[in-house]
């Protein structure tokens, strides 16, 4: 069977995690020829796991050795653009670990490389290959609820423990994750926001910095959008409330998605609601309604996205997740910021050296300072950490 040759860059929980996958058997397509971590402990780690594999301590030598055609990148956010831009100068393909970055006009710049490179450009939105999600996408995207009027997601069962956030000195600070639980966690639902209802014009947003925890950064967010065609979104999430909740609803003028407990419910409206309640002759009438229910089962969708990524080099099959279009859902998060920062509705796009210079002032600015152990995890707990919870 013929494989690509693939190079780990980062070697932390998520990089392993990855090698996990790769070295049980769930991506045939896949061989780890090498991989790359300026950490010799994590390095010494990788090299027991799969010592056929050559190791690195400086990633741009691995990515200059010609051992491999591919890159998985899992290092620290602000890292992400930056090698993949040195992956796609050298006709690299790459798989992104999200998110795409921190800031906007930095993913601008990754993406203008890899379009020039030509080659395959994917990120680990894992959460596309939901078979629920991907249901309300294709009911949304073909006109199945109408016109959309409003998107509401409680997605508030990303709880963490301040034993979470010290296990690593990089977690939830403004230098090394460059925000908290919008930028750690939200990245898969806000990506999962704007692939299913769309981009919204503006927002208006609230986010709590160390609401919950002691940080620096935030764990409590609350964003509304408005849309072009007069339609809206809440989104609401916290990384301090359990249990936690998992509910997607959206509505249009022919009636009604609800994603809940392991489900999507369907509402179909005989006849658009615009039209029935001014043709109507009745005050209390409603029109008539069909019901669907969809249960599917949640698959682990890292190895799905890293086979697909495989397939799309070797037999150019489609990616499910695109890595270009990461932009967007970076877009929306840094858009909260800048809301919540100047205590304002915020356009999209957003002015992008606005965001930057606010940036550049919390990392000088940042006081919070915590330990590194560097807990490892397995595939298995990457399952659970990471699947859809409903």
């Amino acid at each position: 069977m013929e494989k690509i040759k693939l190079g780990i860059i980062g070697m932390g929980n998520m990089g392993t995690g990855h090698l996990n996958y790769i070295k049980n058997g769930l991506c045939p397509k896949i061989e780890v020829t090498a991989f790359a971590d300026i950490d010799a402990q994590k390095l010494e780690r990788a090299k027991n796991m799969q010592p056929s594999a050559a190791a690195f301590s400086n990633p741009i030598d691995m990515l200059d050795s010609g051992l491999i055609d591919s890159a998985l990148i899992a290092v620290p956010h602000y890292g992400h653009p930056e090698y993949a831009i040195e992956c796609f100068k050298r006709g690299i393909h790459v798989m992104l670990e999200k998110p795409a970055g921190v800031y906007t006009s930095q993913v601008r710049e990754m993406n203008t490389a890899a379009e020039k490179s030509g080659v395959k450009f994917s990120i680990m939105f894992n959460q596309r290959t939901s078979p629920l999600f991907r249901k309300a996408h294709e009911i949304v995207q073909s006109g199945g609820i109408g016109q959309p009027k409003r998107l509401v997601w409680i997605i508030t069962n990303w709880y963490r423990t301040q034993a979470y956030y010290d296990s690593g000195s990089w977690r939830a600070t403004w230098n090394g994750e460059g925000g908290g639980v919008l930028l750690n966690q939200a990245p898969h639902n806000l990506d999962l926001w704007q692939w299913i209802f769309g981009m919204p014009k503006r927002i208006r947003a609230f986010c709590s910095v160390g609401k919950y925890h002691t940080i620096g950064v935030e764990d409590d967010v609350t964003i509304y959008g408005e849309y072009n065609n007069g339609a809206s979104a809440v989104f609401i999430t916290t990384t301090g409330e359990t249990p936690g909740t998992n509910r997607l609803e959206i509505s249009g003028d022919l009636g009604k998605l609800v994603l809940e407990d392991g489900k999507l419910k369907q509402w179909k409206l005989s006849s658009p609601e615009r039209e029935f309640c001014f043709s109507s002759k009745e005050g209390f009438y409603v029109p008539q309604t069909d019901y669907e229910e969809f249960s599917m089962e949640e698959p682990d969708g890292h190895p799905i996205l890293l086979e697909n990524f495989a397939e799309a080099i070797l037999e150019g099959k489609e990616l499910i997740a695109d890595g270009r279009e990461s932009i967007n859902s970076l877009m929306l998060s840094n858009a909260a910021y800048l809301s919540s920062w100047n205590d304002a509705w915020t356009e999209l796009p957003i002015n992008e050296r606005e965001f930057e210079e606010r940036l550049r002032k919390l990392c000088l600015n940042e006081t919070v300072k915590k330990a590194d152990t560097n807990i490892p995890e397995n595939a298995e707990s990457l399952v659970e950490r990471w699947k859809v919870r409903w």
